[in-house]
């Protein structure tokens, strides 16, 4: 494969085209997931790796690869966090491309999540912004037609009890990051959570997520409350990272990113995690960046 960029050119001479079920990148299509290498093909050389993060800064794209390299989604920052930076010298390249879907052109700082597609477009804001920070373009296997539905089981989600040590939690928004880091990334904690399938096992009663899925569904909220951790699975946290979206899309379906139902509170529950060394936070109070810091852990705001 052949880097389609010039190097020298802005992210201005970009053209992103969602069209039906493809997805294009000035004209060249793109199939997500995809692992990162074929990411870099077509992008070229990224500007900075960090973790599990892949950013081209020159473009104002990034992406979050799981450990086995794939990913599933491109992230297009379009504004400045404003916890980070105090001037727009300081501000990063932003993305200044056209977005253009079944041929009509997205207003970036203006516009409704397109969802309940292959490939699904949503804004994110940070708290106390009304315009977007970032736009993400994300692959939906419950609607790409080839999918093939895997046989769910009557038992899939029902909650056992461990027949050994388990973690305890007194902050659910840091329960989530260890979920996210175990559950998506490593895949050690099974079964993978997945929204719609939870959905249509759930028997108590009918959810509707096209009415419920603006705020947290209790059933969901819930299952991740009561989900036991083996507490041989500590010594697996080396780092977490609230960039990692694929839990939160679990818990909010059409969320936007400026929610603070997850928000970390308490950095108690970290003396459980040894190797735990950094932390890219979104969702905590002001006061835990500082906390994990004096604890040797290296914090930095998303």
């Amino acid at each position: 494969m052949i880097n389609i960029f010039n190097r020298k050119n802005k992210s201005s001479d970009i053209t992103i085209k969602i069209d039906n079920n493809e997805f294009f990148i000035n004209e060249k299509i793109i199939e997500l997931p995809i692992h990162s290498n074929g990411l870099i093909a077509y992008l070229g050389k990224p500007s900075e790796t960090s973790g599990n993060e892949i950013h081209w800064k020159d473009l104002g794209i990034s992406t979050n690869p799981h450990k086995n390299g794939q990913t599933n989604h491109l992230s297009l920052h379009i504004d400045y966090n404003p916890m980070e930076v105090k001037s727009k010298a300081e501000q990063k390249p932003f993305f200044k491309g056209k977005i253009i879907v079944d041929d009509t052109e997205l207003n970036k700082k203006q516009f409704n999540n397109i969802t309940k597609r292959k490939y699904e477009i949503k804004h994110f804001t940070y708290t106390g912004k009304k315009s977007p920070c970032l736009i993400s373009i994300s692959y939906n296997k419950i609607f790409d037609k080839d999918f093939v539905k895997p046989k769910l089981t009557k038992d899939k989600y029902t909650i056992k009890k461990l027949q050994e040590e388990q973690l305890e939690f007194t902050d659910f928004g840091f329960k989530l990051c260890i979920i996210q880091e175990l559950m998506y990334n490593k895949e050690l904690l099974k079964p993978k959570f997945e929204l719609y399938e939870f959905i249509e096992w759930y028997n108590i009663r009918k959810i509707n997520i096209e009415k419920e899925g603006y705020e947290p569904i209790p059933e969901v909220t819930q299952y991740f409350k009561d989900l036991p951790i083996p507490k041989k699975y500590a010594f697996e946290i080396t780092e977490i990272n609230q960039n990692d979206g694929d839990i939160y899309l679990q818990l909010l379906r059409f969320g936007e990113g400026w929610e603070d139902y997850w928000d970390i509170e308490s950095t108690e529950d970290v003396k459980q995690f040894p190797k735990l060394k950094k932390a890219t936070l979104a969702y905590a109070k002001e006061n835990v960046l500082e906390e994990l810091s004096d604890m040797g852990i290296k914090a930095v705001w998303l």
